[in-house]
């Protein structure tokens, strides 16, 4: 429902003397200052001869207060990881050519001109510019013969909005022509279109593919560099969700796109191709009143359209992605979502069952696979923040050493398990952080910190936001509440057009729960979350005054007053009902405001200013109810901030004010012992 010139620098990183430096150095808390030193590894690529991994590192400049991301690259055994790009402008989408010559990538140097492809050609010097195109590109995808590429270019296809951009400094009037008109950090959709164009690598022409009509990317060519497979997305209209559509067509100009799929719902992801070209793999949504809780099933197509699409996870229950067909054909590789795990996995086509390559308690974020079955992959557990692992059978083996020096000075809390039955027997799967060096025989104070989505999990990855509640003396519960993914369709759907119900149950019954087992005092209970946390919490707070102290971002509660203000109108429209028929039912999950005068909750509201996903008129129309009501409240507004806060300084500040409101109003003093 609710919605993160090359310079050769070799740097040689040896696990053995992180290990040397660690035993020599006491280990400490987690602060909010960490996010400085933490870097965000991303985008594993092997190289086509099996030796290197090309990975993104985003990494905070305190100075700028702004964040880069560099590429850097790690052999295959282990020994050297080597810098690749150090310029400010930042450079992402590392993708190398398949004769291995060329690492491309995005990068937005030279200001004006978008995202454009630079090559750091693998014999040395600096990277070339590729393109110089209007707009810029957000995606690209390399031919099999390594002589072209397929890119993805945002265009304005309204001839006067171009004009205007090109030709004066002062703002031009939006113009609308979407339902669908708006979306975070995009802002005013107006008439811009995604469409695909083919580039020639020696002589730099374009050719476009398909016309800016619609929404088409993630492009993917054919075995035979023959074709190209991409998903298109047409502009919706009123009655319609986000609907998309496998295609495919000749590479080459003027070929006509061939529509391979046409489910109501969403067909996407990026289509993978069989190696004998005859089959493309994808995933498949539900239909489109269901967008929020949607499970993403794997399908195949044959490339040619000669037979329809068929699903072969429909007994899975369970949310696949970055389907990616197997050498052999019989089997597609994918990550899964499965009860706060992620792994990852092999699915035989024939029949749909699940081979789990890589489990346990971990997350695997992404992956890249050669044809000889040599596998990178990008991996988390609770205790380590994401870096790029090489796949020897099933035991990953640490590539990247990015946070190393890092986790080297902490002590983290421990992760546990948890399981509570909710007050109409419902069964509910959390995690438990225990507080770093809390006291034995103590009861902790302890905050229920709520994930968003719905359609998301708490699970076995590093949580920074967490982890540091943890190390400041409290107890967490992330708690995967119905609506939750990773425990099947009608867990999930368990709260279409009832918002704010069973999911108050789930979290008051964990609650219980922790306080049971003797963790949590329950005169000492914190509440908070972002998103659709921020949402809960505004929900549980005016259905319970047991909490002392809550904080919610970038929330609402007023739910009529988002219609046509946020970018959920599809939802609305097919889940609730337009507000002018089904008045109750609005009225109904609206209930945190119209019930504002029974919550007691000292409260603090936060969100950025330009946030297109939920308003900061949420926070700001509950703050202002509390504040007529004389409870305690502050609302705290990001300038020029999106619904995910970028800006270092303001992620900092974030931390001390959430840290701030639980310390003052929730940690106060011991008042229960364990029995």
């Amino acid at each position: 429902m609710r919605r993160h010139p090359a310079v050769l620098l070799s740097v040689l990183v040896f696990a053995s003397a992180t290990a040397l430096a660690a035993q020599s150095v006491a280990k400490r808390p987690l602060r909010a200052n960490d996010m400085y030193a933490l870097r965000g590894v991303n985008d594993p690529q092997l190289s086509p001869d099996g030796a290197w991994v090309a990975y993104s590192v985003a990494a905070i400049d305190s100075a700028k207060d702004k964040s880069d991301t560099d590429l850097w690259m790690s052999s295959w055994d282990g020994t050297q990881s080597i810098r690749l790009t150090s310029t400010p402008e930042g450079e992402s989408t590392p993708r190398w050519s398949p004769d291995g010559r060329y690492l491309a990538f995005v990068s937005g140097r030279q200001e004006g001109k978008g995202g454009q492809i630079w090559l750091l050609d693998r014999r040395g010097g600096e990277a070339q510019r590729l393109t110089t195109i209007k707009g810029g590109i957000s995606d690209f995808a390399w031919s099999p013969d390594a002589k072209r590429l397929v890119l993805v270019l945002d265009e304005e296809t309204d001839s006067v909005a171009r004009k205007d951009t090109a030709t004066h400094t002062t703002p031009k009037p939006i113009v609308i022509d979407r339902y669908n008109f708006k979306r975070d950090v995009a802002g005013y959709l107006g008439t811009k279109r995604t469409h695909l164009a083919l580039f020639d690598v020696t002589t730099k022409k374009i050719d476009s593919l398909t016309s800016a009509i619609h929404d088409d990317d993630l492009p993917s060519w054919s075995p035979d560099g023959m074709r190209i497979a991409f998903v298109r997305t047409p502009i919706s209209e009123p009655g319609k969700g986000r609907e998309s559509d496998v295609y495919v067509m000749d590479a080459r100009k003027g070929a006509l796109p061939k529509q391979l799929t046409d489910f109501d719902g969403p067909d996407g992801g990026r289509p993978s191709w069989s190696p004998d070209g005859r089959w493309i793999a994808f995933v498949r949504g539900d239909e489109p009143k269901y967008s929020a809780y949607s499970i993403n099933k794997l399908a195949i197509v044959a490339s040619d359209g000669s037979a329809p699409a068929r699903v072969v996870t429909s007994r899975l229950d369970r949310p696949v992605s970055a389907v990616r067909f197997a050498a052999d054909g019989q089997s597609v590789f994918a990550t899964l979502s499965d009860d706060r795990a992620e792994p990852f996995v092999r699915i035989r086509v024939a029949d749909g069952s699940v081979d789990r390559v890589l489990a346990g308690r971990r997350t695997v974020l992404g992956y890249s696979m050669l044809t000889d079955g040599r596998t990178a992959v990008l991996l988390s557990t609770p205790e380590r923040a994401p870096e790029v692992y090489a796949l020897d059978g099933t035991t990953p083996r640490q590539l990247s050493h990015q946070n190393d020096s890092l986790f080297a000075l902490l002590s983290l809390s421990s992760v546990e398990d948890m399981t509570s039955r909710s007050k109409d027997g419902t069964e509910v799967h959390s995690l438990l952080y225990r507080p770093l060096n809390g006291t034995a025989g103590v009861r902790a104070p302890t905050v229920l910190y709520i994930h968003g989505g719905p359609n998301g999990q708490d699970a076995y990855h590093f949580d920074f936001d967490r982890q540091l509640f943890a190390a400041n003396g409290y107890a967490v519960l992330g708690v995967n509440y119905r609506g939750s993914a990773g425990r099947g369709t009608d867990y999930q759907r368990a709260i279409f057009a009832d918002w704010g119900n069973k999911e108050v149950q789930d979290l008051i019954g964990a609650v219980d729960q922790a306080i049971s087992m003797g963790v949590s005092d329950p005169n000492r209970l914190g509440i908070g979350g972002w998103s659709y946390g921020g949402i809960l919490t505004d929900y549980t707070i005016a259905t319970t005054q047991r909490f002392k102290g809550a904080v919610s971002g970038a929330g609402s509660a007023l739910q009529l007053s988002m219609y046509g203000i946020d970018q959920y109108i599809s939802q609305y429209d097919l889940e609730i009902g337009v507000p002018w028929k089904e008045q109750d039912k609005w009225l109904k999950i609206s209930y945190p405001f119209f019930h504002a005068d029974r919550i007691t909750t000292p409260t603090l509201f936060m969100g950025g200013q330009n946030d297109f996903n939920v308003p900061i008129a949420g926070g700001e129309q509950m703050y202002q109810a509390l504040r007529t009501l004389g409870i305690d409240t502050q609302l705290v507004i990001y300038p020029n901030s999106f619904h995910g806060i970028t800006v270092p300084s303001y992620r900092a500040d974030r931390y001390t004010r959430f840290l701030g409101w639980y310390d003052k109003y929730v940690k106060g003093p011991t008042t229960a012992m364990l029995p």
